[in-house]
């Protein structure tokens, strides 16, 4: 029996991760994850509302760690540099999570209702990024695309380190930022050339 409440909710995180992977999310109850943690299913639903946030936790940590990342960006930096900058510090917990990231990304994927979960995520986090973006000062229309765009680069990124893991994920990060820059620069360029 778990003897604090931070290590009944990791062993509930940990034995439903493992539970979706061998049965799938639908086949699995939130008793079964209980007593694969070796809980009851009152501690269960005491820590998680049902059986997909247990896969959710720590979102608003990871919300307000995004906000400082970019009040904390230095100044100067234009919109995708300061994302770039918020990006790679929040990265640092997925990379040194990847035992626990990784099947969670995969479960996640094949799973519609952990997959609608998952962007529902998304948005609150893009929304909190275009609003840090804002706190500094730039203009509503700017940071709420380069927000969306930023965090399409981010998930581009996660998703290429789980599928090829050799490189590490702020490497893939720098990357996909710099196609990034690439096509937009593309863009640019044919456009001049159309308007010639």
């Amino acid at each position: 029996m778990p003897r604090s409440g931070a290590e009944a909710r990791r062993r509930l995180q940990q034995a439903a991760l493992e539970l979706y992977q061998e049965r799938g999310f639908d086949q699995t109850t939130a008793a079964d994850i209980a007593a694969r943690a070796g809980v009851n299913e009152r501690t269960f639903f005491r820590h998680f509302p049902d059986k997909r946030e247990v896969l959710f936790d720590g979102e608003a940590d990871l919300r307000a760690a995004l906000m400082q990342s970019v009040a904390e960006a230095p100044d100067g930096l234009e919109p995708f540099d300061v994302l770039l900058y918020a990006f790679r510090k929040s990265a640092r917990n997925l990379e040194n999570n990847r035992p626990y990231s990784e099947p969670r990304w995969k479960v996640v994927a094949v799973t519609p209702a952990l997959r609608e979960r998952e962007l529902a995520k998304h948005a609150w986090l893009t929304d909190a990024t275009a609003e840090a973006l804002r706190q500094r000062g730039v203009g509503d229309g700017l940071a709420a695309l380069a927000a969306r765009t930023g965090w399409a680069a981010f998930q581009h990124a996660v998703q290429t380190w789980i599928d090829h893991p050799a490189q590490s994920l702020d490497a893939h990060l720098l990357q996909a930022f710099d196609d990034l820059r690439a096509l937009s620069t593309t863009i640019q360029s044919g456009q001049t050339q159309a308007e010639s």
